[in-house]
């Protein structure tokens, strides 16, 4: 067992007897998260009452962490007045996928507008895949990174960071810049069949960079065979894991890496059980460990190394 998580076990019994999810630092800015994020999809398209119910649920589960875009349709409006009662107790992170200054700069105000505040806790570039077409436009002289740096030092953002799914660029990005945190995938079939992933995980500790993991609840992608699966889950663009024991694996092996936390899948149901398991988090067994990577060594990935085959081929 790693340093870490043997101290996750000690944080995971300090709080068995609270009803509230646990909270991991975020870098050493003073600020924790719970260890399981509030995905923005998971209000996107519903009434706004149901939105607020949502939003009221998990603030009142330990929640703290949100985490949303322009790009996930209209859950900036409706996140915005659900959290405003909580606003000042929350940690909302918001993204552009711009990737030249002024349409970085447009995109910042309209989403602090939609969200119905004059900050961000965290803004990050979005989806970065590609380092000619993301990193080096994001780089470049009137780039989005400019605004990025430029709201920081206004005090509308107060951290910088950035969410990608390729290792190539992400490694290039962090050469680039001192982020505060990079949302990535952490995902047991990515580890061990796709080979994609730990390297992220290193560089990040290396250079002592926030870790937040997507797509922990990911078993691959969706195939002809599965339309009646996917109709179940709408909201997620490839099939999730549905079985709870598969699901208890999945995310608490995301959750044993070092990271501060993981957002759930923008379904519901999803969600509500990942917050459930994370209430008394336990990091995975030696045992359990060899079971992930025997069983993620079968599964194919949602995301691949780039030197290895594409997944979706």
């Amino acid at each position: 067992m790693t340093d870490f998580q043997q101290s996750a076990v000690l944080a995971a019994g300090a709080e068995s007897n609270s009803p509230l999810l646990p909270r991991r630092p975020y870098g050493r800015t003073g600020a924790d998260l719970s260890i399981i994020g509030f995905g923005g999809v998971v209000v996107a398209g519903v009434e706004q009452k149901h939105a607020d119910k949502v939003v009221a649920w998990s603030v009142e589960k330990g929640i703290n962490y949100f985490d949303v875009a322009p790009t996930y349709g209209d859950a900036e409006l409706k996140l915005g007045p659900a959290l405003k009662p909580y606003r000042k107790k929350v940690f909302l992170a918001c993204k552009t996928a711009h990737r030249n200054a002024e349409g970085a700069r447009a995109e910042l105000k309209r989403s602090l507008k939609r969200l119905e505040t004059d900050y961000l806790d965290l803004y990050q570039l979005h989806g970065i895949t590609n380092v000619k077409k993301d990193v080096d436009a994001a780089f470049a002289k009137g780039g989005a990174m400019e605004a990025l740096i430029e709201a920081r030092k206004a005090g509308v953002v107060r951290h910088l960071g950035f969410s990608a799914h390729s290792v190539t660029a992400t490694l290039a990005a962090m050469d680039r810049y001192d982020f505060d945190s990079v949302l990535f995938p952490i995902n047991f079939a990515c580890f061990y069949s796709g080979n994609f992933g730990p390297q992220v995980v290193r560089k990040a500790t290396q250079q002592n960079v926030t870790l937040l993991a997507l797509k922990a609840m990911a078993r691959g992608r969706w195939t002809s065979n599965d339309p009646s699966q996917q109709k179940k889950f709408p909201k997620c663009w490839y099939r999730p894991l549905s079985d709870p024991r598969e699901v208890n694996l999945g995310l608490r092996f995301a959750l044993s890496q070092p990271v501060a936390a993981a957002i759930s899948p923008g379904d519901e149901a999803l969600f509500r059980m990942a917050v459930d398991l994370a209430m008394n988090f336990k990091p995975v067994t030696p045992a359990e460990q060899k079971e992930i990577e025997a069983w993620g060594a079968k599964v194919k990935p949602i995301f691949r190394h780039e030197d290895k085959k594409p997944a979706n081929t």
